[in-house]
């Protein structure tokens, strides 16, 4: 009995030494040099921009698994810290303290909103953290600071892109129907300011909170106006395809025009049929790239769905950036090195070639596109409009 305790005692210890070791060391197939880099992730989680905040993260979780699977970033892991920013300023606010002041990261991939961007921006300009976007697109972004970057293109492109075409396709007399966020204003003041440029009239505007689900109210609002077009822009999926939805409801037949969001997988689904032959201007993934294409099919066999693939493959690409400027520094507590490595670099990635960011931090070198929604038995899991081209560029 005594010879038994001993056995199971020193069974015992080896099994504790065992596990030590392993996470000590990592295992066989880990990277195995030095303490992981560790840098903050904020990405609506919740909220209003839930379907878009979700994909983005699990891309870049995928970027990241992909990184440390491949020896890491100068032979130490690459691990993500993930606070939820809600879509909101004050949800940003909270994870970004939570990020700096408790987890000690002064690199931060995100937000997915433009409000938490916009929330979170002063904070990060002052302490001299960086806070680097994939998808928010609002245009006062650009002036948030020295340490704030976005592969997202800025609104103002998409606001002019609108214009251009809603004067191009004969549309003079315009309805819009905007959520009371800073992304969709965003869109709306943008898309009127170049549509008026061109002689345009906007005959009825409507506004809603994001907590609204019956918009028959103020559609019907701007119905009674005449107008040649509705123009949407939302924060969320759920509201986009409702809106869209609703208004084919109450007999509206005529053009609907919109930006990324609208086209997203949620937003269609709701929408259904009603969404047949709504343009939107939104970024969208050449069909050419092969590494595109490669980050598209990983995430389908990862995560088994696709939604809105520019703004996954944004935030893909966002992981692979800071892993070279992490590779230069050598240092995540560095974010001086790392926004002078972000000034110099140029990349090529899933959301195009050679692209690189301006004295504010801009992306330069990517664009949008027209796309037309197709009829629903058109539709497949990776393809649920056609692409029309670039915008008129007057």
């Amino acid at each position: 009995m005594q010879l038994m305790t001993w056995q199971r005692f020193l069974v015992l210890v080896l099994a504790a030494l065992t596990v030590l070791t392993t996470l000590a060391c990592g295992s066989s197939d880990d990277v195995q040099q030095g303490a992981p880099f560790r840098i903050g992730v904020m990405e609506s989680l919740t909220g209003v921009g839930e379907t878009y905040g979700t994909v983005a993260s699990q891309a870049k979780q995928m970027a990241a698994d992909e990184i440390n699977a491949g020896g890491g970033i100068n032979g130490r892991r690459l691990e993500l810290v993930v606070e939820d920013s809600q879509c909101s300023a004050q949800g940003a606010v909270v994870a970004y303290n939570k990020l700096t002041d408790v987890d000690g990261v002064k690199i931060i991939l995100g937000t997915s909103c433009s409000s938490a961007m916009l929330g979170a921006a002063p904070l990060a300009e002052a302490d001299g953290v960086v806070l680097f976007s994939g998808l928010a697109s609002n245009p006062d972004i650009a002036n948030a600071g020295d340490y704030i970057f976005r592969t997202q293109i800025s609104d103002v492109q998409v606001g002019i892109d609108t214009g251009n075409q809603l004067w191009a396709d004969g549309i003079r007399r315009l309805a819009t129907i905007t959520e009371s966020t800073d992304y969709a204003e965003g869109v709306r003041r943008t898309s009127v300011a170049q549509f008026e440029k061109h002689g345009g009239e906007v005959v009825a505007e409507e506004y809603y909170a994001s907590d609204v689900t019956d918009y028959r109210t103020q559609l019907s609002k701007l119905f009674d106006a005449d107008p040649d077009a509705l123009h949407l822009a939302p924060q969320s999926e759920f509201a986009a395809g409702t809106i869209v939805k609703q208004a084919r409801e109450l007999g509206y037949v005529g053009p609907i025009y919109a930006e990324t969001i609208s086209v997203g997988t949620t937003a269609l689904e709701i929408a259904g049929a009603a969404a047949t032959g709504m343009k939107a201007i939104t970024a969208d993934l050449d069909p050419d790239n092969a590494k595109a294409q490669e980050v598209l099919a990983n995430f389908r066999e990862r995560y088994d769905y696709i939604t809105l693939p520019w703004h996954l493959g944004s935030a893909y690409d966002n992981v692979y950036i800071a892993g070279e400027c992490l590779k230069k520094t050598d240092d995540d507590q560095d974010a001086d090195g790392f926004r002078d490595c972000m000034y110099g670099i140029n990349w090529s990635g899933a959301i195009g070639e050679n692209y690189s960011f301006d004295s504010d931090g801009e992306v330069v070198g990517l664009s949008r596109l027209v796309v037309e929604v197709l009829p629903v038995d058109e539709r497949d899991a990776d393809r649920k409009y056609r692409v029309l081209g670039p915008a008129p560029t007057q």
